[in-house]
C-alpha cells in the first residue's frame, strides 16, 4: 500500500480502518505515518490524524520515539484542528513519559483555555491535564480554576467531562 496515495484518496472510514491494519504494529510503516501527519501537504495531515490516533490506541508503544516531536507540533501556529484534536485525543490514553510533563502541560493548559477552540479539543486537553494532574498535586488549583470560569459558557459535553474531572480532582 502506498499510504501517502491512500490518504489523498476517497477517505472514509473504511480506509481508515485499511491504514491502521496495514500500519498494524509495524514501526517503519507507523514512522510513515507519522511523517505524512507532522510533515505532509494540509489534507493529507489532516487525513493522517484520524488513523495515527487508532494506532496509537492499538499500540502505543509505536508513538513513543515520536511524541516528543508531536507534543511540540501542538505549539506550531496555523496546524489544523484535526491535528490538535487527533493528538490531544491519544494523549488521554496512554502514558506520556516524565521527561514529557512539561512540554505537555505546556501545550495543554492554553488549548484548554482557548474558548476559540473546539469543544473536542478543550475537552481532550482537559482530560490529559487532569491525567497529569494525578502526579502534580500542585497543578490541581490552576486546573480547577480554569474548568470552573470555562464551566457556565461550556457545551454539553465541555460540562459534562468538566464536573467529572472536577469530582477526580477534589477527591
Amino acid at each position: 500500500m502506498n499510504l501517502i496515495k491512500t490518504l489523498q484518496s476517497d477517505f472514509n472510514k473504511q480506509t481508515v480502518n485499511k491504514i491502521v491494519a496495514y500500519v498494524g504494529d509495524d514501526p517503519a510503516r507507523f514512522k510513515t505515518l507519522v511523517d505524512a501527519f507532522m510533515e505532509g501537504h494540509y489534507r493529507t495531515t489532516q487525513r493522517a490524524a484520524w488513523p495515527l490516533s487508532y494506532c496509537v490506541a492499538a499500540h502505543p508503544q509505536l508513538i513513543k520515539p515520536h511524541l516528543k516531536k508531536i507534543i511540540q507540533n501542538l505549539n506550531t501556529p496555523g496546524i489544523h484542528d484535526a491535528v490538535k484534536r487527533n493528538t490531544v485525543r491519544f494523549l488521554q490514553f496512554i502514558k506520556i513519559p516524565k521527561s514529557l510533563h512539561g512540554i505537555t502541560l505546556d501545550a495543554c493548559f492554553p488549548l484548554l483555555e482557548n474558548k476559540r477552540e473546539p469543544v473536542a479539543i478543550r475537552v481532550f486537553a482537559m482530560t490529559v491535564l487532569a491525567n497529569l494532574a494525578e502526579q502534580y498535586p500542585e497543578i490541581k488549583g490552576e486546573l480547577t480554576t480554569v474548568i470552573e470560569d470555562q464551566m457556565p459558557y461550556g457545551s454539553a459535553g465541555f460540562v459534562s467531562r468538566g464536573k467529572k474531572i472536577l469530582k477526580k480532582l477534589r477527591a
